[in-house]
Formats: C-alpha cells, structure tokens, sequence
C-alpha cells in the first residue's frame, strides 16, 4: 500500500469534506431524490485497486450490480466475502491506528438523472446516513470529500459539480480503516453503504436546521424553537394546528419560546404527539412534538415529574438477510411486540439506529437512551494500552462523532438519555464529549457506562451487577464502598439515579431471575431498572451444502477469529420467534400488581402516567385446567402509582380437582401495538381443596427373581421394562446430565458465585469431569412379590468413584401401574447437578409418540429461577413445539409441576401418567423430545442433530436453575441443584 493510501486509511479524523456542523434528520417539502437502488460494483482484496472507475467515462459494464443499501458480505452467494463476528476482539491486528495491507474495498458507481428545476437551487446536498467503515465520495470525476462513522450521518455539498441531466456519483468504502478501532461493537462485521443514498435541493431561503425543544409542567406546554437559516429565509412560521400555535418571527432575534396553555404531555405509557410546521416562504419543515420535562432531582430520574423505572432492552439493527439494512414494516412490528411484552424503554446498542426508528419510538411510545456509535472493546486485550479514549489525536473524532449523534437526533422525545457509547474504557476524551453535550443539551442526562467513578456523567451505570451488589447500590448505607469507587467516589454515585444499561444476559436458554432484580427496583427509588441484554439474536440466514436453512453465528463463515454462538443472545430468535425469556420478562415487567387477600385483590398500577381507563379485568375459574365460570371484574379507575381493593368473585371449588382462578388485564380497546383484549398483566390463585397424596404401601415378601414378568400393562425381562400400554418402552434411566446452556457453559470468572460453583470454571465442565453425559448402571439385584417388582441399581461414570443408588419399585395399585423412584447420591459429590431425573425411551412401534397434553405449569418451557411466566392450567403442543429452536442446540423443553401427562400419537392417546408429589408436596417436572441430552450437546447447530425415531420422556424430581453466568453471575443459590436425595413416583394407565 502507497504511503498516501496508508495514511488516509490510518487517518484518526473523521473524514474530509463532510458537512458541518451537522443537523437534524428532518422531513422537508423541499425536493430530494433517494439514490437506493442498484448500484455498479467490484470488490477488490486491498485499499490499492486503481481509481479510475472515478471517472465519468469509465466503463463500469463488466462489474456486478449490488442494492443499495445492502452489506457486500451478504450479497453474491459469497462471492464478495463473508461476514465476520467478534464480540471484543478486533479482527485485524491491534497497531492503531493501522490497518492490514488485506483491506476489502468495494467500489460503487450509478448514474443519477439531476432534474432541471434543481438549478433554482441553492446547494445540492448528497447525504450518506450509514456506510462502514470509511469512504470516499466523487461525483462527475471530481472529488467531493471522504467520511468515516459508519451509523453516523454525511453529508457533502456537491454544487459545483453536478449538472443538469445525467450525472455519475462514484463511492470508494474499505472495510478497515482507523475508524474501525472505535467499532468494536459486539456484533457482525459488515461492511458497505448500508443506509439511505439521498440527493438533496436546498432552496434558497430555506431552513437549515430546526430544534423543537418542549417541556411540560401541570398541563402547561412550551416550546423553545432554534431555527438556523440565512437572514433572508425570514420571517419563519411555527404552526401547532390542534394547539391553535401559529407563531411568526420576522428576524432571528425574535425566536422566543412559545407558551400553550393546555397541552397533553408526552410519556412512553401515553405517546401523545402535535403534528407541527416550522416554515419560510420556500420550505416547510413537518415534526411530531411531545411535551415533556426530563430532570434529575436527587438520586431520582424523572420524566414530568414521576419517576421513570426502564423496563428496557438493549436493540442492535440486525437482521437475518438484510443484516442492519432497515426495513420500517419489519422495524415498526419489532418495536409493536415489544410493546407487547411491556417492554417500555430501548437502549440503542451501541450506535443511533436508522432515523426513522426514533420516529416510530415517538409514535408507539418508548423511554430511548440514543447511543453513541463508539466502542473500543479490543483494547481490553492489552490491558487498554493504546486506547483512543485518552488519546488526545483522537479528540475530533470522538467529538465529531457524539455530534452527530446529537444533532441528527435532538427533536425526538423519546430520547431521555444520551449515552457516549460503550465498553471503551474511559478518558479526557470522553469527558470532553460529555461536556459537549451538557454545553449542548442542558435538560437531557449523559451515560457511559465505563464511568465508574462518576466523574463526567450524570447516571451511575453498571453491567451485569448481581442481585446483592444491586441492592447495595440502591440501598443508603454510606458505609459501604461501590466497585470501582473510593468513599468519596461512592457517595457521588449514590447520590445519582442507577440504572443497570445491561443485565440478564438473554443467550440461550435463561436467563433467570428477572423477578429478584425487579423486586429491588420497587423496594429501593435510586434504583430504575435496566435493560436486558439483549432483544434478538443476530443469526444470519445460511444453507448446509444440501440446501438445509438454518441460522449462522460466529465461525460458520470461516472466520480466522470469531467468538462463536455469543452473537446469539436474545429474547427473540433471529426469525421473530419469542422465547420462553421474553414471556417470563413480560410476567415480571407486568405495570399491574395483583396482591390476593382473602376474599378481595389488590389491584395496584406500576404505570409511570397512564391509568387504568384503557384495561378490562376478566376473570375465570377452572378445576384442573377445565373452564367452570368466567366474567369480568369490576375494578375502579386506578391511577398511576396507586392501588385499589376490589372483592372477587364467587369461587365455585371443586372437592375432586384443583381450583384456580385468573385474573387477566387486558387492553379495552385496540392499540396501536396490539388488538382489544392483548393480555397485559395475568394473576393466579389457588383456591383448591386440599388434598392428600395416596400413601406408598409398604410391601413385604420380597424374592430374588429373574425379573421376567408382567405387571397390569407393563411387561418386564431381567427387571427391566420393555414394554407399556402394548408398546415398546425402555426405562427408567437415571438422567443426572442436561445439554448444557449457554449459562451452564459460561465461566463467569469475576462474578459472585454460588457455593456449589467455581470462579472461571464452567458448570457444564464441572458436569463433564464427572462423567454425568456417560453414567453407566450396574444392577445389585432384583426382587418381586406377587404384584410389585424392585431393582437395586449403583449408577456411576468411568474414572469416577461418586455413585447414585437408584432403587426403582413398579406395583399395582388398583387399575393403575405405579412407579416409585427413590434416587440417593453417594458422599463426595461437590458441585451442583443439572437435573434429577429419569428417562424413558419411546420407540417408534407402530406410531411415534409425538406430542403431549398436561396439566401442569405451561404453557412454555419453565425452570426453578423463571417460573413468572408460567400459569397452571392444561396444555397441549406437539413434540417439536415442546422445544424451543436455540440456534446452538441445548436444554430446552422443561415444563414444571406437572399433575396429569397425555402422551399422544398424532390425534391418538397413548399412554396418561398422574405425577404423585414427593412427601415435601414437591411435584416433578417433564421433556419430551426426540433426541436424548446427549445427543443434542454434541450439536452445535439443529441440523446436526441426528434423525431418530425415538421419542424421549423424561421425568425430573428437580432441575438446576438458569442463571446468566453466559455474561452475568451464576444461578442464585436458593435455585442451585445440589446432589440430595430425591423420590419421583408416578401412575401410569394405558389407553
């Protein structure tokens, strides 16, 4: 590479030639042309391919054609390379500000018609709004400037060299440039224009730039107008048509703040919006003002004066074809099911989202915390050596970029918080962008979280923080010292609000405990809730070699460093699906309390505004899962913050069936986000009859016997089953391991553990040294009575002397076959276990079981540390929509306290099972699935998963919690499965 390139590709300024100061993304009735569409392209390996192609004759028809916007790495079948995923790690080698020799350069080229009214013009303008990572722009063979920001807005004024008629904007991007040290943002490497292409009329007495900057305060609205234009442009006419706003300035000395009388405010709970005009004679700007105060008073966060709690999620732009292209439909149902799910707040992680996202926060109502496209995480690698954040030769390029984070975004009210970025260590740099935009914006806070200390932000922020380390921040007692900090430093951050910017690690199966983190924030006000990491996988849409879908992660495209699966860990799948996650996150963030005592509820509203004018309350009983009455419940208005008492209905309890009743919130009428009756918040109570489980019978006379037999519909040989219900069956097995989660895989070294764990050491390698994937079964004897049978197993894994003593007994009782399982662990056993079960293997025979009815916990997978979302009732799903489709394979499928199995063939019973509770009134849990635990750890995708016609039930007596250890501390002890003894008994009838 010449030394001129080299330099120009390892130039830490942001770029050449690019407009400033930058300005809003504003709707304007002054004429544009969106340059989308298809392009000319050629890739080439390195920054050094000749500039040629920038000359208005060159003859581009040998080249590809490539969308715009789009990824090149996502276009031609792999043609024009393949993307690449790191989480902290930089792909190239860390010799900032340098990049390799071996830098993808993709070069663009169209031809664009100039209408020629435009020559009334006074500027034409070409805006880039996202390209990665640097690029350099020429138009007619003139060079017009270069960039670098890849989710930042450009633009450039290409005035001088456009024409009347046809014209050539040709566009050099390389994919690595200084910039890239600045991106290091946990997600897929992906390179090209990816954002709108858009040439642009400024007229003469146009407006340069507008700022609608509202407040409210007890139903009272103002408005503080910055208008910038040319002196000539005025007068300029603010219009609020509904508020009966029209307001006329003459000169740029008049603007003035405006007063309105009566206005309605602005929140997430009530997104109400004024459509306004800012005009001149020769344009006329169109925005959407919401009217809210935003302040910190104290160490509380508050929006018009109310405290604001995050029930939030972290959002990448990701998606599995298009990568960060944006697409508005698919953007505006993404951010409609997450209203869905009572999620209010949006973290834009970790760069400003395509504009018109913020337009659609506005409308639908969302808290947004607008995120500067900054992230140096890489550095972490060298002990931070090196890094930007205190590196002076940096400094424009970190001010260039949160400007125009800012400016592009400033008119939105959804945007509560400006963030400067993230994972970027700390330093004067980031300092100085923070009193950029205190200068700037003196109303809205600034978050970093890498601030620990509290020196240049106003909001104490911390990632992945315990449940005890959070509620020591939230608690008062100054004696203690917060992590990071000094004394001093301590009491400074007390002092502000705390929000958890990142918590709950999504990945997998899990996380747990969503419910502890949200009782912190209702006991203790400094404390306003977080945002989960995160909202959704980011695979990307791949065949196998036989044409097999299925969805990548990192190191399927050959990458030489990449941090595997760790890209998929959301609440919702790459292909929209919610995961069990995302329903227990929407049971726990519900903003409707139920509190039942005795014959009456208590109804509280956790809402920031709203009331509860838009829900009806609908109740109905049922008596083991089967509906018996139903109506709706009269419930007064209940205001924001408040609670009602309303009695309940007459509760019909059956002697012979568990009663239940549930109440369901539900919207009156249709939103925005969801149809008239979508269930907002849901409550059980248990109103059943107690009664006893049926007591073992102890039997005696028993005899050593071979074990060949058969006992009511089960048939035996050797002690061991073969046969049930006039179908193949083997079992019962001890099962002991799961196919870990990406929890059980995370080693968490930092975090808190729990008493069973050890720091920097996975539970699922723990799980392997001990053999638990390959236990082996040595029986001790077998003994029958007329109508029982009971083997004695020691079941134990090779190199291991920890054992399991299993004694199994199958009896008779009555028309039923029961089980009795009573499992007890040897000494010496020293970490947790991932389940306590057995398993039974259901050949195919002449139909595979391949579905399930229960009453039980359902309907969706549960685990002891995310049972909010569950309800008791009876379900169905057929085998393969008991499991959830992880994009690595691993636990999944576990429904909890179960009562009453149906197994099924198609639409035909095959067996019904009556789980009995242990003496504890422990009830047992079940999986049903094809594939046997240890199958499905040895996959690292579904399609590895091998093809059988065996079904697999398992029944567990206990099951080891969830946790975020992936990212985040370990399962909390009172969820951590310890080896203990453990009975499971059953009744089994055939059908």
């Amino acid at each position: 590479m010449s030394s001129e390139l080299s330099a120009y590709v390892s130039d830490t300024t942001p770029g050449r030639g690019a407009l400033r100061p930058a300005r809003s993304w504003l709707h304007s009735d002054a004429p544009s042309r969106s340059l989308n569409g298809p392009w000319r392209f050629r890739l080439s390996p390195t920054a050094t391919a000749a500039e040629d192609f920038t000359d208005e004759g060159f003859d581009d028809r040998g080249w590809d054609s490539i969308p715009v916007p789009s990824h090149w790495v996502l276009e031609g079948d792999g043609a024009n390379g393949r993307p690449i995923y790191t989480n902290i790690r930089f792909p190239f080698p860390i010799d900032p500000p340098h990049v390799p020799d071996e830098n993808p350069t993709g070069d663009y080229r169209r031809h664009f018609d100039l209408p020629a009214e435009w020559s009334d013009a006074e500027r034409v303008v070409l805006r880039f709004d996202g390209v990665e990572s640097l690029f350099t722009v020429w138009v007619n063979g003139v060079g017009i400037g270069a960039a670098s920001g890849s989710r930042l807005a450009h633009e450039f004024d290409v005035t001088s060299a456009v024409r009347p008629g046809d014209n050539v904007v040709a566009v050099r991007v390389h994919q690595w440039s200084a910039a890239s040290y600045v991106e290091d943002q946990d997600q897929w490497w992906l390179p090209g224009i990816f954002r709108d292409v858009t040439l642009i009329a400024r007229p003469a007495g146009g407006i340069e730039d507008v700022w609608l900057r509202t407040s409210f305060d007890h139903g009272r609205g103002r408005v503080d107008a910055e208008v910038t234009a040319e002196a000539s442009a005025f007068p300029v006419t603010l219009r609020i048509p509904e508020l009966g706003v029209e307001q006329v300035w003459a000169t740029a000395a008049e603007v003035a703040p405006v007063d309105v009388a009566e206005v309605e405010p602005w929140s997430a709970e009530r997104p109400r919006l004024y459509d306004a005009t800012v005009s001149t004679a020769a344009e006329s700007i169109t925005l959407r003002v919401g009217f809210r105060t935003v302040e910190i008073r104290g160490d509380r966060f508050l929006v018009n004066g109310r405290r604001v709690v995050f029930h939030g999620v972290n959002r990448h732009e990701t998606h599995p074809e298009r990568g960060r292209v944006f697409d508005e439909q698919h953007a505006r149902e993404d951010l409609a099911r997450m209203k869905r799910f009572n999620v209010n707040a949006i973290r834009t992680s970790h760069y400003p989202p395509h504009p018109r996202l913020l337009d659609l926060a506005d409308e639908l109502g969302f808290w947004v915390v607008l995120e500067c496209d900054l992230e140096t995480h890489g550095f972490d690698k060298v002990d931070w050596v090196g890094n930007p954040s205190d590196d002076p030769a940096w400094r424009e390029a970190y001010l260039d970029r949160i400007r125009r984070t800012v400016e592009r975004d400033k008119n939105h009210p959804s945007i509560v918080i400006w963030s400067l970025g993230n994972e970027a260590g700390t330093g004067s740099n980031l300092a100085a962008m923070s009193a950029w935009v205190h200068a700037r914006d003196a109303e809205r806070p600034v978050h970093y979280e890498g601030d620990y200390t509290g020196e240049y932000t106003d909001i104490y922020s911390r990632m992945y923080a315990s449940v005890p380390e959070t509620e020591e921040i939230g608690s008062d007692d100054a004696r203690s010292t917060l992590m990071n900090c000094t004394p001093a430093q301590s009491a400074r951050q007390r002092g502000k609000p705390f929000i958890l910017c990142e918590y709950a690690h999504a990945m997998g199966n899990g996380p747990g405990a969503f419910d502890q983190y949200e009782e912190l924030v209702h006991r203790h006000p400094r404390l306003h809730g977080g945002f989960v990491w995160e909202w959704r996988d980011h695979g990307i849409l791949a065949e196998t070699p036989d044409g097999t879908p299925y969805y990548a992660y990192g190191g399927d495209f050959g990458e030489v460093v990449h941090d595997g699966n760790f890209v998929m860990d959301g609440m919702l799948l790459s292909n929209d699906v919610p995961t069990p996650s995302l329903h227990e996150y929407k049971a726990v963030a519900q903003p409707v309390r139920f509190v039942f005592d005795g014959d009456k509820v208590a109804i509280s509203n956790l809402r920031h505004s709203a009331d509860t004018s838009d829900l009806r309350f609908r109740w109905r009983v049922e008596h083991d899962g089967t509906p018996v009455d139903a109506g709706d419940l009269e419930v007064p208005l209940v205001t924001a913050g408040e609670s009602g008492l309303v009695p309940l209905p007459r509760i019909p309890v059956s002697p012979d069936a568990e009663t239940w009743l549930t109440i369901d919130a539900v919207l009156a009428e249709a939103a925005a986000w969801a149809p008239e009756g979508h269930v907002v918040a849901t409550a059980q109570l248990d109103r059943s009859a107690r009664r006893p489980a049926p007591a073992v019978r102890h039997r005696t006379g028993w005899r050593p016997d071979a074990g060949t037999l058969t006992l009511g519909t089960a048939g035996f040989v050797g002690g061991s089953l073969v046969r049930l219900a006039g179908r193949p069956v083997t079992g019962p097995r001890l099962e002991l391991f799961r196919a870990p989660t990406d929890n059980d895989e995370g080693a968490s070294d930092g975090v808190e553990e729990s008493d069973a764990s050890v720091a920097g050491v996975s539970s699922a390698d723990l799980w392997r040294r001990d053999g638990l994937h390959r236990l082996t079964t040595r029986r001790l004897s077998v003994e029958r009575t007329a109508d029982a049978l009971r083997t004695l197993d020691r079941v134990s894994a090779a190199d291991s002397a920890l054992s399991v003593m299993v004694e199994s007994v199958w009896s008779v009782e009555g028309d039923e076959l029961e089980l009795r399982v009573e499992i007890e662990p040897s000494g010496g056993w020293r970490t947790v276990w991932p389940r306590i079960g057995i398993r039974f293997e259901l050949p195919d025979g002449t139909a595979p079981v391949d579905g399930a009815e229960w009453f039980g916990l359902g309907p969706h997978e549960s685990y002891p540390d995310s049972l909010r979302a569950a309800r008791t009732g009876r379900f169905s799903a057929g085998i393969d929509d008991l499991s959830v489709d992880y994009a690595r394979p691993q636990e999944t499928g576990h429904r909890s306290r179960l009562r009453h199995l149906t197994l099924r063939s198609g639409d035909a019973e095959v067996l019904r099972i009556t789980a009995v509770p242990d003496r504890h009134g422990r009830r047992p849990g079940f999986t049903l699935s094809r594939h046997t635990p240890q199958q499905i750890a040895a996959a690292g995708h579904p399609f590895e998963l091998p093809d059988t016609t065996t079904s697999h039930l398992i029944v567990d007596a206990a099951q080891h919690g969830l946790g975020s250890r992936a990212c985040g501390p370990d399962v909390w002890p009172e969820f951590a499965l310890r080896p203990e003894a453990r009975t499971i008994r059953l009744r089994i009838a055939g059908v």
